[in-house]
Formats: C-alpha cells, sequence, structure tokens
C-alpha cells in the first residue's frame, strides 16, 4: 500500500499507527471522527481532516478525493453519540444506514459501515497488521504476582468477559471473589471499571478480551495508560487481558504506573 486511510476516534493508538505507516513509506490520510482525538495525530500523518462519523457522505468522498482505496478504523468512538445527540446529526447517508439495521449492536453497526465503505471501492484491514508489535504474549507483565484470590478471579473473569463479547455488548467485566461487580455496555470500559471499583470496594480484578467472534477490522481490545489510571482511581488492584488479541498502548508508561500503584497485569 502506497496510501492509507485512518479513520480515527479517541487514544494514542491511531498514532500508533500513523507512526508504523510511516516508517514504512506508506502516506496517511486521516480523520477525525469525534470530538477529543489525540492533537499530535494531524502531526504524525499526510493530511488530516476532522469530520464527524455522523457525516458518512462527507468521509467517502474525503477518502476518495485522496485516491484512498484501504483504511483502518481505530481508536475510540462509544454508541452515545447516537443516543445523546452529542455529536453532529447524522447526513442522508448515514440515516439510511441506520434505517437498514437490525440493530443497534457494536457488530452490526460497524459491519454496515464497512460494508458502505466497499460500495465506493474503500476496504478496510485489519486493524492489528500495523500494531502486532504492541500485542503482549501470556505472562505476567508487572512487578507484582497475582495473589491465589487474584488468579482465580482472573480465569473466572476472563469466562465472564468472554461470554459478554458473544452476546456483542462489551468487552470488560469487573468481578471480586467470583462474584461479578459490573458488565461493561454503551458506557465503555473505564465506566465500568469505576462502577465496578466502587461496587467491590477495593480489591476489583478488570478483565478484557476480545469477543469470541471478534473481527479484526474494527474494535479490538485495547489498555494503555488512561486504563491503569481508571483502576487507581477504583481502586482495582488486577488487570488481565488477552494474548495476541489485545492492544497494549504506551507499554513501558503504563506499566510503570500499575507498578508505582502494586496493580498486577497478567496476559492470559
Amino acid at each position: 500500500m502506497k496510501s492509507i486511510g485512518l479513520l480515527s476516534g479517541i487514544g494514542r493508538l491511531p498514532i500508533e499507527v500513523a507512526k508504523a505507516a510511516k516508517k514504512m513509506g506508506i502516506s496517511v490520510y486521516a480523520v477525525g471522527l469525534v470530538d477529543g482525538v489525540e492533537a499530535d495525530l494531524a502531526k504524525e500523518v499526510t493530511d488530516y481532516k476532522a469530520i464527524s462519523i455522523a457525516q458518512l457522505g462527507s468521509i467517502i468522498e474525503y477518502l476518495k478525493s485522496n485516491n484512498v482505496t484501504d483504511v483502518i478504523m481505530i481508536g475510540k468512538v462509544t454508541k452515545e453519540i447516537l443516543f445523546t445527540g452529542q455529536h453532529a446529526l447524522p447526513d442522508a447517508r448515514m440515516l439510511a444506514l441506520l434505517a437498514s439495521l437490525k440493530d443497534h449492536s457494536d457488530d452490526t453497526m460497524m459491519l454496515a459501515f464497512v460494508k458502505e465503505l466497499a460500495k465506493e471501492g474503500i476496504q478496510t484491514f485489519d486493524q492489528t497488521m500495523l500494531l502486532k508489535m504492541i500485542m503482549p504474549k501470556p505472562g505476567v507483565l508487572t512487578k507484582r504476582q497475582p495473589t491465589q484470590q487474584e488468579k482465580e478471579d482472573m480465569e473466572f473473569g476472563f469466562k465472564m468477559a468472554k461470554a459478554l463479547g458473544g452476546l456483542d455488548i462489551g468487552q470488560t467485566v469487573v468481578v471480586k471473589n467470583k462474584a461479578v461487580m459490573a458488565l461493561e455496555a454503551i458506557e465503555g470500559t473505564d465506566a465500568c471499571i469505576l462502577r465496578g471499583g466502587k461496587l467491590a470496594c477495593g480489591g476489583a480484578v478488570v478483565a478484557k478480551v476480545a469477543k469470541p467472534a471478534q473481527d479484526n477490522r474494527f474494535d479490538m481490545p485495547a489498555v494503555g495508560i488512561k486504563t491503569i489510571e481508571t483502576m487507581i482511581e477504583g481502586n482495582a488492584s488486577a488487570l488481565v487481558i488477552e494474548a495476541g488479541r489485545t492492544l497494549l498502548v504506551d507499554r513501558e508508561e503504563a506499566l510503570d504506573l500499575a507498578d508505582k500503584h502494586d496493580i498486577t497485569i497478567v496476559v492470559m
């Protein structure tokens, strides 16, 4: 690929993609889909334009005007904008897409978006293609090893998170003493951790995994500094993620922060 489109949500992952592409000599045309996209992204790409996720026609027009035929969608874009009116009103093309859906589950919406791009000759590729180097292998990543209770909660939470993902609801579960404290839904990972941490009254274990039928083109699970900061705020003590299927952003800084707050992180 000589050039790619980068449809960007919130977080550091879009910057990681842009930097990886730049090292490979690939031009990147980025679209900021929501408010809060990292300001540094514009410095790492060939061209950048902010276009609301609701303006599907304009997104396609921008990509085609730059002869983009391959795109990656990455970064946090929550469905809340569809229900809270916090963003631009959908254009005619997005309204037609939404009206055609059988439901508003994550996979249903994202697959429809991908198919709409494909109609215009724009293919969406695997999120991990340029990011395999930040997907950790099995093991304990932090200085502190998990306690026996934490290990049991990690195994339990991992199974519960897989079950939740199988229903296409969320990817994160918070548990304590093999009891579910919180399940992720439309509010996202951070809000789930805070709610579960409060109910657990300390010592909660957070599990984040890929869905059983995960489509690598979108919504790959990711954790980073913000995840650890939220765990600290929620007084959670441990995190388990899935080996080879989770993106660990800003690894050195995230692990250093976890170590400073005695949080253990295990890749299972």
